[in-house]
């Protein structure tokens, strides 16, 4: 199959296929005049690469894992696994920075919020206007 029908088959565009391949996640064939070739195998690579992306896991690391997606073996397995492992420690990590950045910030608005509260005077009610009398 060419290009095409792997995006329409996989829902990943032209240009990611293209990406995927130059970071040596998939591999296609090439005809005399140039055009890439894909296997119906590939619609599964695609679909786990796209699915290790999803997970945040960047395309040099999923390159790490390629021997066990092209041909799986135990050892391989286990080395992905590996880092796969190292990944989401990475990812736990960043989201623990994340959540302390945000209770930093938290604080900061509360005491912006307690600062205005004190420095802005109470805002009375508008009194409503009686009726004017001579409009209809």
């Amino acid at each position: 199959m060419r290009i095409g029908e792997l995006s329409a088959r996989t829902g990943a565009s032209r240009r990611s296929l293209r990406y995927y391949e130059e970071q040596g996640l998939l591999v296609s064939s090439r005809s005399p005049s140039g055009q890439r070739h894909y296997e119906d195998e590939h619609v599964q690579r695609v679909r786990l690469i796209q699915a290790f992306l999803a997970a945040g896991i960047p395309s040099g690391t999923i390159a790490e894992m390629a021997p066990c997606m092209s041909e799986p073996t135990e050892d391989r397995a286990r080395q992905a696994l590996e880092i796969m492992a190292r990944e989401r420690a990475r990812l736990s990590e960043a989201i623990d920075d994340l959540a302390a950045a945000r209770d930093a910030l938290d604080h900061l608005i509360e005491d912006n919020q307690a600062y205005l509260a004190a420095a802005t005077p109470p805002r009375r009610p508008v009194r409503e206007q009686p009726p004017d009398p001579c409009s209809p």
